[in-house]
């Protein structure tokens, strides 16, 4: 089954949730683009993914407009929310030291860049997690934060949809 339908246009900004929903806050990704999804309906194509490169970069493939959400950890408080333009600033790999993958969302955008395909706008949005082991709840520090990274991820594709 393709997630990544060819019909969809690449003027439509892309949501995509990265996680895994066993690993405790891993899932922040992915619930925050569950609640994308109903919230901020037609106005952006969302897609879950597990964070392996080379199906993110296929996911983003030809997008025009890009926010990746994902739990991350860089040793500030839990609960935090990074936001970070990657055509800017680089993406500290460390931050996503959770991933299964050796190839994961850092390496993937940095491959991007590297390779020119880096989508023209793209934001990231890390929750920082504080409990990575199996489970299926978010703690609370990272379930706290999820509404707001749904706020401002809805508010971003709204600005994003009136340009």
């Amino acid at each position: 089954m393709d997630q990544h339908p060819p019909t969809e246009s690449a003027s439509v900004p892309l949501v995509i949730g990265v996680g895994n929903a066993y690993r405790g806050d891993d899932a922040a990704g992915l619930v925050i683009a569950r609640r994308v999804a109903e919230v901020a309906r037609g106005q952006a194509r969302v897609v879950e993914e597990s964070g392996e490169g080379a199906a993110l970069l296929e996911a983003w493939r030809g997008a025009r407009f890009v926010i990746l959400c994902d739990a991350v950890q860089s040793g500030a408080a839990p609960g935090t929310i990074h936001r970070l333009e990657p055509a800017w600033t680089p993406v500290p790999t460390g931050f996503f030291r959770y991933s299964t993958h050796a190839f994961s969302v850092a390496e993937a955008i940095e491959l991007a860049r590297a390779l020119g395909e880096l989508p023209p706008r793209m934001l990231v949005y890390g929750i920082e997690g504080a409990d990575f082991a199996a489970g299926l709840a978010l703690s609370p520090a990272a379930g706290g934060a999820v509404d707001a990274v749904v706020c401002a991820v809805v508010a971003d594709l709204q600005t994003y949809n009136k340009e």
